[in-house]
């Protein structure tokens, strides 16, 4: 399985300090039912499909070699007849049929973002690897990273956690300068639920890394998607900060919950995986992000939003 690379997104501010450019890798092992980046989980090509780009020309359906486009489908593409030769992607008029991932080798990665280098120096920013996971493909996030460094750039990992923690020291750790690791739910049976995955391994590796950071290591930050109903309860939130705050660590960074991920999902032809739920279909309040961070802030952590 080749290595995908999803997006690659210049002038960020929200992924790590200073601007920043973001390579989306494509592939995660975990299926968190909130997912932000639903497109971001297959490791493999896709199409999506904007209806609000749409112009209903119809050159797709009759360009389509499989049948597999028509107005009757439920994400009118059917996934199952389609076979990825990106025929109506190539045809499209309006840019509402679109490819979901492409192969690059490290140099193209490095020469998207070279150019943004004056950036990233003059406000001590750099290059972030996101995904997805970036850790799915280890050895090619790894010589990503190698590359960039070379380069004199600074790298920052955003990871859920879930790897081998002896591959990861062997072709990523020594390339990196910041590591951002989520840490979603304490429950193992409700990190199962809802992120299809136990999380043993994930608190293991935090663990261990934030022991290596307090030895001189990559420092590492600790993060939690404020999810209603699921990660924001007032359980879940002190189990995480007694955790975190029995290990030695002083800060965590909340972020709050946005509906804009429930749309992708019908564009990749994937039905929503929590139905049924009206407070996720809206924009968390700032008074959910303060009561989610007095509650950390009452366990000893310095809590960034």
């Amino acid at each position: 399985m080749k290595p995908l690379v999803l997006e690659i997104k210049g002038n960020s501010l929200d992924d790590g300090p200073g601007i920043r450019s973001v390579v989306f890798f494509k592939g995660c092992p975990l299926d968190c039912k909130w997912c932000h980046n639903p497109e971001s989980k297959r490791a493999q090509v896709e199409i999506s499909y904007d209806s609000k780009v749409c112009i209903g020309c119809k050159t797709c359906i009759t360009t389509c070699p499989n049948k597999a486009i028509a107005e009757t489908n439920p994400f009118f593409i059917d996934r199952d007849a389609c076979d990825l030769c990106f025929a109506c992607v190539e045809t499209c008029p309006s840019g509402a049929l679109t490819r979901v991932g492409m192969e690059m080798s490290h140099d193209e990665i490095l020469d998207r973002v070279i150019v943004d280098k004056p950036f990233f120096d003059t406000s001590h920013g750099g290059v972030t690897l996101s995904g997805g996971e970036p850790a799915f493909n280890m050895k090619f996030a790894g010589q990503t990273a190698r590359k960039l460094k070379k380069n004199n750039i600074h790298v920052l990992l955003e990871t859920c956690g879930l790897f081998d923690i002896n591959r990861f020291y062997k072709h990523i750790y020594p390339y990196i300068d910041m590591i951002y690791f989520d840490i979603k739910l304490m429950d193992t049976d409700a990190h199962k639920k809802y992120c299809g995955a136990d999380n043993s391994i994930i608190l293991k590796n935090f663990s261990a890394l934030q022991k290596k950071y307090a030895n001189g290591g990559v420092p590492v930050l600790a993060r939690t998607p404020l999810i209603p109903g699921i990660t924001d309860t007032d359980g879940n939130l002190r189990a995480i900060g007694s955790w975190l705050a029995s290990r030695d660590v002083q800060k965590i960074q909340i972020m709050a919950y946005h509906p804009m991920w429930i749309e992708k999902n019908a564009k990749i032809g994937m039905k929503l995986p929590i139905s049924g739920n009206l407070v996720l279909s809206e924009w968390m309040s700032r008074e959910s992000v303060e009561r989610c961070k007095n509650i950390l802030a009452s366990e000893g952590l310095e809590v960034v939003v």
